[in-house]
């Protein structure tokens, strides 16, 4: 089960953690995209993984490895790889375990760019696909029994906000022996899956990491592959056996190094990891605070809104995702809510009166953001897979942020006196 965070053990480890005690007290960048070696045969080792020394950016940087350090002690992982991008580290680790012919399964809704990636990308390659909803275990349990050989869902959905019963999801990806991800974005500290059972916890870094939207980035982070009867030795995964056997517990990070990161190189850069670690240094304090605002501002929202202009956060009880929120998600599931003025035109009289929100496509940042969805991320979209994604046309996301509740209340509320 998910536990309870304690936001003060946090707020020590991680300016610890992101610090150094001797020398500079701040994080060092090292910009250098290739790296000397002392000799013929420390390459050779480096190479073969023998030694552990930067072999070439990118496939490592040392200051890309003190970000996955300290992203993987927090997240409860064995370690973690640097990306360019949040998509970049969805990417990575679906074009390192899947083939042609090979199906992932999908629960939930989708940030526009998972969908997009799974849906049209990944296809032209060969790599099927199914979707369902978060409590379709019907569903899920059937694809799982029929070899599926990944399943990805979100902690939170973005932007229909659903909440997934995460725990049962990865219970039976464990007892079917099937490799399962998930995107913990919206909700860092709050929901820890690796310790939960998980075998791969994917960040956009980009979005509550850093705060400041300074830094593009993202992070795949990893559990430790057991000595004995792990599930990457079914035999679904026989192509990635031979890593297995040779890399044992560390084997997740160079099946997607030599499976993706040196071929299609999605590696983070330098200053980015720096810029990001930056921001891990307040990150407990501000998820707490930025949780505590949402249900704040979405209460004070359902009561002072104008007719035809509605809400949705799973704190408030009129929401369909309320009971798993009270349940599982007890200090907050992320910055998001949103909110539906029924039309695009209203969306847009709506957001265009704000004064303090700024409108941007981003979430997890200081300042409270706000956008309309079917106009933007999900203009591409058709009619069917907008509604199965809980996008409609007057739906508009917003990621609370570190200001005054009471202050982004009251300009959600003058913004709609127009509607």
């Amino acid at each position: 089960m998910n536990t309870p965070v304690d936001f003060n053990f946090f707020n020590t480890q991680l300016v610890h953690n992101v610090g150094n005690r001797v020398g500079p007290i701040a994080q060092t960048i090292t910009p250098s995209a290739a790296f000397g070696y002392q000799n013929a045969q420390e390459a050779e080792g480096i190479f073969a993984s023998n030694v552990n020394k930067p072999l070439y950016a990118r496939v490592g940087n040392p200051t890309n490895a003190k970000l996955e350090s300290i992203v993987a002690e927090f997240e409860g992982g064995l370690g973690a790889i640097a990306t360019s991008s949040g998509m970049g580290a969805i990417a990575m680790v679906c074009t390192a375990f899947l083939n042609a012919g090979d199906e992932l399964l999908c629960i939930g809704g989708f940030f526009g760019g998972t969908y997009s990636l799974v849906n049209d990308t990944l296809a032209r390659f060969g790599v099927t696909n199914t979707f369902c909803k978060v409590d379709d275990f019907e569903h899920i349990e059937n694809r799982l029994k029929h070899g599926v050989k990944m399943v990805i869902f979100e902690s939170v959905g973005n932007p229909s906000l659903t909440l997934p019963d995460i725990q049962g999801i990865i219970d039976l990806c464990n007892q079917y022996e099937t490799v399962v991800m998930i995107d913990n974005t919206a909700t860092p500290l709050l929901v820890r899956p690796l310790v939960m059972g998980a075998d791969i916890v994917v960040h956009s870094s980009t979005k509550n990491f850093s705060g400041h939207s300074a830094a593009l980035g993202g992070v795949a982070v990893f559990r430790a592959v057991k000595e004995e009867g792990d599930k990457l030795l079914n035999e679904k995964y026989k192509d990635l056996h031979k890593i297995v056997k040779k890399m044992g517990k560390k084997a997740f990070i160079p099946i997607c190094k030599k499976r993706a990161i040196r071929d299609f190189g999605m590696t983070a850069n330098a200053f980015g990891s720096f810029m990001t670690m930056i921001g891990l240094e307040t990150l407990p304090l501000r998820v707490e605070r930025v949780n505590q605002s949402v249900e704040k501002v979405a209460t004070l929202l359902e009561k002072g809104f104008p007719e035809g202009v509605k809400v949705n956060h799973p704190s408030l009880a009129s929401s369909p995702d309320h009971a798993r929120y009270v349940s599982d998600f007890a200090q907050g599931c992320g910055p998001l809510l949103t909110i539906n003025c029924g039309t695009k035109e209203r969306a847009f009289s709506f957001l265009n009166a704000l004064q303090l929100v700024i409108q941007t496509a981003n979430i997890g940042d200081n300042r409270t953001l706000a956008l309309h969805m079917t106009s933007t991320i999900y203009s591409d979209f058709d009619e069917e897979a907008r509604k199965f994604l809980g996008v409609d046309e007057g739906l508009i996301r917003v990621s609370i942020g570190l200001e005054d509740p009471k202050a982004i209340t009251e300009d959600f509320l003058q913004a709609a006196k127009g509607l």
